[in-house]
């Protein structure tokens, strides 16, 4: 895909303030240089990302099939990440540049591809044979990650047609640019939190007439350091530090801004930690087996279990959920009428200033 080596970035953005000393300092910037070849796997899954959702955007219509615009989504990453010389199975050069040091499995989709409509959050794909078709009216949150070696981005936007949501997206998108613009090393969580939690609450949108306050949804989001931050005030003082990944999103939503877990799973995955369980359905042990082999511990979806050619998985893949092997998430929902936005962007935090990763020229 970078045939030259030369990898676009993404957003950088210089400390500030008792950090601003990192810009400069030499020693910083060489062991920033030493940790390039992790940061450019990181870059190419990030450009990967903003070719497949530029595509999306001008594709995505009223009146298609979700499962269409899911298939033809994960069909393009897969063709971008896995076909285009990522997964070319080469020998380990000596001077270690990073397209001729991929292995096969080692770049893909990272999760399933997350597209929630009006009251659903998160965490919703259709299963086969779903017919859920997108309206006009519909606010849907399109959700997918690309990954090379595991080095996960993460990324989000709100799709909707009526100008009645702008301000509903507008505030969404804003209360995700604080949360990055407060992002930092030694950066508190909690202040982030208080942040974004201002920004969302300052907004308002109306619909049919009613005037709604755009609430903060979801609770805290994952990060994949490990730390959550809340995008609320009054969560943890713990502090960001240097070489953490971190995916910010928000959600916003015209309802109660409390999500429960509703409506038919569709997003699954493996236990990271899990020791040895004894297995007595031979059928979950093959499914297991399957799992390992095609996506270890990233997340995945019954439609990808089909589309390897798997079948009466059903109640096999219930045992691995009742023993812990395989944790299952259902879609996150808030009140019904309501509508729910979302935005993401994953960055990093280097030695001498923090770049957005995902950032394009769309959002």
């Amino acid at each position: 895909m970078f045939p030259g080596g030369d990898v676009p970035r993404g957003e950088e953005v210089e400390y500030t303030g008792d950090q601003q000393y990192r810009t400069t300092k030499a020693e910083l910037r060489e062991l920033e240089r030493l940790h390039n070849v992790q940061y450019d796997e990181l870059r190419i899954a990030a450009e990967c990302h903003r070719q497949v959702r530029k595509y999306m955007q001008s594709y995505i219509k009223p009146g298609m099939l979700m499962t269409d615009i899911c298939e033809t989504l994960e069909n393009m990453n897969r063709a971008l990440v896995e076909e285009n010389g990522l997964r070319a199975a080469t020998p380990r050069c000596e001077t270690h540049t990073l397209l001729c040091c991929m292995r096969a499995r080692e770049a893909g989709i990272a999760f399933p591809t997350g597209c929630s409509i009006n009251h659903v959050a998160a965490h919703w794909t259709p299963n086969s044979g779903d017919k859920t078709v997108l309206q006009h009216g519909d606010v849907c949150k399109i959700d997918f990650g690309t990954h090379v070696n595991g080095r996960i981005i993460d990324s989000a936007w709100t799709v909707h047609f009526d100008p009645t949501f702008d301000p509903l997206a507008a505030a969404v998108k804003e209360a995700t640019n604080t949360g990055i613009a407060a992002a930092g090393i030694d950066a508190r969580l909690c202040d982030i939190g208080a942040a974004v939690q201002e920004v969302m609450e300052s907004h308002e949108v109306e619909i049919g007439g009613k005037t709604f306050p755009v609430k903060h949804s979801i609770g805290p989001y994952q990060i994949h350091a490990g730390k959550s931050v809340p995008i609320v005030k009054g969560g943890e003082s713990t502090r960001m530090e240097e070489g953490e990944l971190y995916a910010i999103e928000t959600f916003g939503s015209t309802g109660k801004g409390y999500v429960r877990e509703d409506l038919e799973c569709s997003h699954y995955m493996k236990n990271f930690d899990v020791g040895h369980i004894p297995l007595r359905l031979p059928k979950a042990k093959s499914l297991l087996s399957f799992i390992n082999k095609n996506f270890d511990t990233l997340a995945f979806c019954r439609r990808w279990i089909d589309r390897a050619g798997e079948e009466k998985y059903l109640l096999a893949l219930r045992n691995l959920c009742d023993v812990g092997i395989v944790q299952p998430y259902p879609p996150l929902c808030d009140i019904k009428g309501c509508y729910t936005a979302q935005y993401e962007h994953t960055l990093i935090l280097k030695p001498t200033g923090k770049e957005i990763l995902s950032r394009g020229d769309d959002y």
